[in-house]
């Protein structure tokens, strides 16, 4: 690859991740970058970014929806919530987050998915989204 075409993908997966992820928290995650690790995030900003949030072939709610189920199979309470707040802004209701986790209960484990119905419910929660009726089970 030229460095006229990687420059071309990192402005392409910048506009792609400030679009889904928002100005602020780019802005906030680019003053924390280091020297040591600007090689690793320029390629996910490349490879992530451009090469698969940039692409045409699914839509932005559609590839939330993934997103969110795959960081439940994970585990991953802390990108879950960040993942909230993008399907939040892709267009996904409060009902259709609590319905991607728990279909990803059936293949991913119920530990796994009660871990992420809690970090969508506490993001949702900070974000206004939830008409305040909880259950705890």
């Amino acid at each position: 690859m030229t460095a006229d075409a990687s420059d071309g993908q990192l402005d392409t997966g910048m506009r792609v991740r400030r679009s889904v992820l928002g100005d602020e928290f780019v802005d906030a995650s680019l003053a924390r970058r280091s020297d040591f690790a600007a090689a690793f995030y320029d390629y996910v900003t490349r490879s992530v970014w451009s090469e698969v949030w940039g692409r045409d072939g699914l839509d932005r709610r559609t590839r939330s929806c993934i997103t969110l189920a795959i960081l439940t199979a994970l585990g991953r309470q802390d990108e879950i919530e960040l993942h909230t707040e993008v399907a939040v802004r892709n267009g996904l209701g409060p009902s259709e987050i609590a319905e991607v986790i728990l279909h990803s209960a059936a293949y991913a484990g119920v530990p796994l998915a009660r871990g992420a119905m809690q970090a969508a419910e506490r993001t949702l929660d900070r974000l206004g989204a939830l008409d305040g009726g909880r259950s705890e089970h």
